[in-house]
């Protein structure tokens, strides 16, 4: 499991002058997983900065061997006790006769599950005679967890520290120690550059630069140009040069939306393509879901259906050209009605008393988990019951 120093000097030199400048592949690296970094804060106690600077330093951006191969992007070796699937590869391990043999690495069937190992690795009852005092650090103290990680053994480099809060410095990580599950939301649209590959509706999408074309894109992200086409419906020519800023999918969009909003309300400006790229949803699945003919667009309000079954033909949205006049007299952008639960409002009957929700605390459980059972937030639960900090005990209310 210990890291070593010609292993971090490897990825230290990859990185260039990283205090200089910034790396794209880490900046996508970052806005792919900082979400699970808080998430892991939350449930185990380990700073979102420092387990996205780890992860960038020892996987090299998601780009190791071992990270590409096996899904883990901590340098986990297997150990007496792993019973999981293994990934064998030279490191720093030799036979009796000194001769370098392969080490054996733990392999992940996905990336957050090396992510919560590395946690429970660290936090493990077994271990805290090494790492239990980090937990007793102030979680917001990057500074004193990198130099705490160092002091505790977890890499023999004798920079790994300083590597550690360089980068941290470098890519402003200590932002996501301020956050909590609040600030996530799996509905919303991820943070944007030109360039940048990112991840909308599970399906790889980027934003283009100035003037790009679909030939372009194609070469550098291996794709054929009739692909980009065909995933992006609208697109006609591969040599087109595209405005700043367009969404481009290099993946076949998704038939539905997967997040939990359920209604889309048209604003001014938008149409059938503009919210099928927004959703990364189909632009025939769309129409088809809606009862639209292809080519029609919405009326200003009208509520489309962006993921689950057809909708009836009596709520079929009504057109542009229907109600065309009116758009002209209103002029207006039409905002959402409040939700309840994932849907709109539909009736103005007043709400039904709500009940007051009550849960037992089992052996085990989180606040994290707790809140993942009633799709709420941790923070939401802390204000509800005057909690000043996320532990619990079996048997509480």
């Amino acid at each position: 499991m210990y890291k070593h120093s010609f292993l971090f000097m490897l990825i230290w030199f990859t990185l260039g002058n990283v205090a200089c400048s910034q790396n794209q592949d880490f900046l996508n690296y970052i806005d792919q997983y900082k979400d699970l970094a808080i998430l892991e804060m939350e449930r185990a106690g380990v700073p979102a900065s420092i387990k996205l600077a780890q992860g960038l330093l020892e996987s090299n951006a998601g780009r190791s061997v071992l990270a590409r191969k096996a899904k883990n992007h901590f340098g986990m070796k297997c150990g007496s006790a792993w019973k999981g699937r293994t990934y064998y590869r030279e490191d720093d391990d030799y036979d009796a006769n000194g001769k370098l043999i392969k080490s054996c690495f733990r392999s992940y069937q996905n990336v957050k599950a090396s992510y919560i190992a590395h946690s429970e690795f660290l936090r493990d009852p077994r271990k805290a005679y090494r790492y239990g005092f980090l937990f007793r650090l102030d979680p917001k103290d990057y500074k004193a967890w990198a130099r705490g990680l160092k002091k505790a053994g977890y890499a023999t480099s004798a920079t790994y520290a300083d590597g550690l809060i360089r980068m941290i410095e470098n890519y402003n990580l200590d932002q996501f120690d301020q956050m909590t599950s609040a600030n996530i939301d799996p509905g919303a649209p991820p943070v944007l550059r030109s360039g940048a590959v990112f991840r909308n509706n599970d399906v790889r999408m980027i934003l283009t630069r100035e003037g790009e074309t679909v030939q372009q894109i194609a070469n550098q992200y291996d794709v054929k140009a009739k692909c980009i086409l065909y995933y992006n419906e609208l697109l006609t020519s591969k040599n087109t040069k595209l405005a700043k800023d367009t969404r481009i999918y290099i993946q076949k969009k998704k038939k539905s939306y997967r997040g939990k909003k359920k209604y889309h309300y048209v604003k001014k400006g938008e149409t059938m393509y503009s919210i099928a790229q927004d959703y990364g949803i189909r632009l025939g699945r769309l129409y088809r879901r809606n009862r639209l003919e292809e080519g029609s667009e919405p009326a200003v309000g009208a509520r489309l259906k962006i993921r689950g079954w057809r909708i009836r033909k009596r709520d079929t949205p009504k057109t542009r050209s229907a109600s065309i006049e009116k758009e002209k007299e209103e002029e207006f952008l039409f905002e959402e009605p409040l939700p309840v639960g994932n849907d709109p409002i539909e009736t103005l009957d007043p709400p039904a008393q709500a009940t007051p929700e009550f849960y037992t605390v089992q052996a085990g459980d989180t606040l994290f988990g707790i809140a993942r059972k009633f799709e709420t937030t941790v923070e939401n639960i802390q204000q509800l019951n005057n909690l000043k900090s996320s532990s619990i005990s079996t048997g509480q209310l």
